[in-house]
């Protein structure tokens, strides 16, 4: 037993020698003698999670990060759902039903790999004019930060200056790597541009690699963090003083960042697309459209002709559900039933008055500052009172429909918001009643979403039907008394402050003091005003700066 314990030492060490140029050092554990293998040092050091869980790989040093390997969880579909976003976002349906038809192939040259990536590159880019391009600013970053590993985002805490090597093109994920997580530079292929156009090839920026590998260089602590191998071949990576790699199978890096450790509140992003674009839920959604189609006509017809409290149960039976949360509120106190009253509510999809009518049973007059003529036309609650944005006007519009008698929906926030945030509330409504009734909306959808910032704003109300399934959750508060707005004992300000967490605190939702101007500035590069002959359109993108109340 010894000469053949003896043997197999001699052949390990020989076998040492070959592959790693030293002999093969065995270790006695401390529990029952038994033998652990111990290999040299390597400049590759695999699965350090003590150091990047403590932040503090990179403490006061330069990091150099894999944005495909490294920082974003990696996918069996690779790259192919963050292609077909810009694809069907900026290219359209069929151009997306294009590069469906090409994912076997790109299965077959390898989904990972620089062929696949090219050809998702052309098909994605070829012809789109590039100032018409704002998916990488609008529409990605969502899906982005949902795909950030907790691994790679701590990885980047505290280092001096962040770079990030991604084999994207750059215009992809530049805007979320610089708004979101701070990277000063974004090392990347740029897509060639002629005449205004892309023309879909990808072309190396040297200039910009050669600059980094210098100031890499010189500064001699640079460390290098990436989940892939592939990483170690590129130039960058040979700069760095330390290389930490991190395996992707591994469980544990491939946690997806919580919401609440977001670096910045991802408030406003764009696109109609609701759910993750992988092939299988393309091809899902390809086959859905014809049926979808035609099942949005049938639900807008049952809404236009038949009465509410039959309708809801027809729609209802077809995926098109609402819900009711708490008690419908009560006439209101000290009025003989000749004043209206105010329903201030947080604003989802142009649908929200409908269902709040749905849900009062009722019919209620909604006032808006932009409605395209197609939605107004097919609205069931009748003609919406059209806001002119000037204080003194709209004021008066609203108290005579007050004085009228009428249910009023308002919606202070402006614009609407995905995600689950309020907007800053303008304080008018709480200047022409003496109470308001908050009401929290909330809305589900299963694959489009029915607002826009970018595309036409027209077929809302459309891309809301065509969903397989979605739900709208109605919930009226307690009534708020304005009183001491009208005596002015409190400022119109601070009182929609009070609704606005009111209504925030129902939902679980954050309260921000973001505006309308804020969303169409940073999603459409304009100042959300639409214009009479422009209601289905918008301009490119511009980046702002977000701040929270």
């Amino acid at each position: 037993m010894a000469k053949k314990k003896l043997s197999q030492r001699l052949f390990a060490t020989l076998l040492s020698i070959i592959f790693h140029g030293r002999p093969w050092h065995s270790s006695t554990s401390s529990k029952g003698g038994s033998t652990a293998a111990t290999f040299p040092s390597s400049p590759m050091r695999q699965n350090h999670h003590r150091p990047m869980a403590d932040g503090k790989l990179a403490a006061e040093r330069t990091i150099v990060v894999d944005v495909d390997g490294g920082l974003l969880r990696s996918s069996p579909s690779g790259l192919f759902p963050y292609f077909m976003l810009v694809v069907l976002e900026a290219g359209g349906f069929l151009r997306g039903a294009v590069l469906l038809l090409l994912y076997p192939l790109l299965c077959c040259v390898g989904i990972r790999g620089d062929t696949a990536l090219r050809v998702m590159a052309m098909a994605a880019f070829c012809g789109l004019r590039e100032s018409r391009l704002h998916a990488g600013r609008a529409v990605l970053p969502k899906w982005f930060m949902e795909d950030v590993a907790v691994d790679g985002f701590e990885a980047m805490r505290g280092a001096r200056r962040r770079v990030c090597v991604t084999s994207m093109p750059r215009v992809m994920v530049d805007g979320f790597l610089r708004e979101y997580l701070g990277a000063e530079v974004v090392v990347g292929k740029g897509m060639k541009v002629l005449f205004g156009f892309y023309t879909g090839l990808m072309e190396d920026e040297e200039v910009i690699l050669d600059l980094e590998e210098k100031k890499i260089m010189l500064e001699g602590d640079a460390v290098a963090f990436s989940g892939s191998l592939e990483f170690f071949r590129h130039p960058l990576s040979h700069c760095c003083k330390e290389t930490y790699h991190v395996r992707p199978e591994d469980g544990a890096t491939q946690q997806a960042l919580p919401r609440g450790k977001y670096p910045k509140p991802m408030v406003f992003h764009d696109g109609r697309l609701a759910f993750r674009p992988t092939a299988g839920g393309t091809l899902a959604m390809f086959m859905w459209l014809p049926l979808g189609v035609a099942l949005g006509a049938a639900r807008l017809a049952v809404a236009l002709v038949v009465p509410y409290r039959y309708a809801t149960l027809i729609l209802a039976s077809t995926g098109m559900s609402w819900r009711l949360k708490g008690n419908r509120p009560g006439p209101p106190p000290g009025h003989g039933g000749g004043r209206g009253q105010l329903f201030v509510c947080n604003h989802r999809t142009l649908i929200d008055p409908v269902y709040v009518s749905v849900a009062l049973d009722r019919q209620v007059r909604a006032v808006s500052y932009s409605l395209s003529r197609l939605s107004e036309l097919i609205s069931p609650i009748g003609r919406t009172v059209r806001l002119t944005r000037d204080r003194d006007s709209d004021g008066a519009a609203m108290a005579r429909l007050l004085d009228r008698g009428d249910l009023v929906v308002v919606c202070p926030e402006g614009t609407t918001c995905r995600e689950p945030y309020l907007l800053r509330f303008s304080p008018l409504f709480a200047e022409l009643s003496d109470d308001v009734v908050p009401v929290g909306v909330a809305v589900e959808t299963a694959m489009f979403y029915a607002t826009t910032a970018g595309g036409f704003k027209c077929l809302d109300a459309l891309y809301y039907m065509v969903n397989p399934r979605m739900c709208y959750t109605v919930q009226f508060l307690d009534r708020v008394c304005t009183t001491a707005v009208m005596g002015r004992e409190v400022h119109s300000r601070d009182m929609a402050n009070i609704v606005q967490r009111k209504i925030g605190d129902a939902l679980g939702y954050g309260c921000t003091m973001l505006t309308r101007k804020d969303k169409y500035l940073m999603l459409a590069g304009n100042d959300g005003v639409v214009k009479a002959n422009h209601n289905c359109s918008a301009a490119p993108p511009a980046p702002i700066g977000i701040k929270n109340m």
